[in-house]
């Protein structure tokens, strides 16, 4: 049931970004990022960032948003690895051949709580747009369709993923497999770490791209400071 809404969202979120293949991407700058986002009086004061994406604000500019994703990975919430806690709940609810209107409840609750344990978990979003859309509430569906946008528009404004140099930016590993979905693609079966790079290669598409490569670089320092 998932895949068969997957495809009509992908391409939805895909057209509404400020993404294109014509406009310049960039690096997120982490040390820069950590500053600014620290200083009160800042616009990318951090409290002031989350508290816009927390509410779905949809004039959060590109660079707003590049900061509040790239700059979570120094809040003291942020953890790469691990699962949370209600994902399997969800998983639960899904593995009904039909969902009935308390179960779309069930994911907004089970959902919720994810959250809380990491806001910009894409795969949690997208269930609850699916919920949402099911259940025909337009409001909600159109919020959560905005978060999820804004998590979207930061990782794909750092990069195209082709070479390392224009590796696409991310903060957790799940959202490497989530972008290919994103773009249209598949995954090819291939997972591989050269440096602080994750390379994903692709199953054959019309494109001809052999595969995308992911700056995983906060992953891997918070997996180093666990053995510290």
């Amino acid at each position: 049931m998932i895949k068969k809404f997957f495809l009509p969202v992908a391409v939805l979120l895909v057209s509404m970004t400020v993404y294109s293949q014509d406009i310049d991407t960039k690096r997120p700058n982490y040390k820069k990022i950590e500053k600014e986002i620290s200083k009160e009086k800042s616009d990318y004061f951090y409290p002031k960032l989350f508290k816009k994406f927390m509410v779905s604000d949809s004039t959060m500019t590109l660079k707003e948003k590049r900061y509040l994703y790239y700059g979570y990975t120094f809040q003291n919430r942020y953890s790469p690895y691990g699962s949370p806690t209600f994902n399997d709940s969800i998983n639960e609810v899904f593995k009904k051949k039909k969902l009935e209107k308390k179960d779309f409840f069930k994911i907004f609750k089970f959902g919720d709580s994810v959250l809380v344990e990491k806001p910009f978990d894409l795969k949690t979003l997208y269930y609850q747009i699916y919920a949402y859309d099911q259940l025909g509430d337009k409001t909600e569906f159109k919020k959560k369709i905005n978060q999820f946008r804004i998590i979207v528009d930061a990782i794909l404004s750092s990069g195209d993923g082709l070479t390392k140099e224009t590796a696409f930016y991310v903060i957790y590993i799940s959202h490497e497999y989530d972008l290919l979905g994103i773009l249209g693609f598949e995954f090819g079966g291939e997972q591989r770490l050269i440096e602080h790079y994750d390379y994903l290669k692709l199953a054959k598409n019309p494109q001809k791209i052999k595969g995308f490569y992911f700056d995983v670089t906060p992953c891997l320092n918070s997996l180093q400071k666990t053995f510290k």
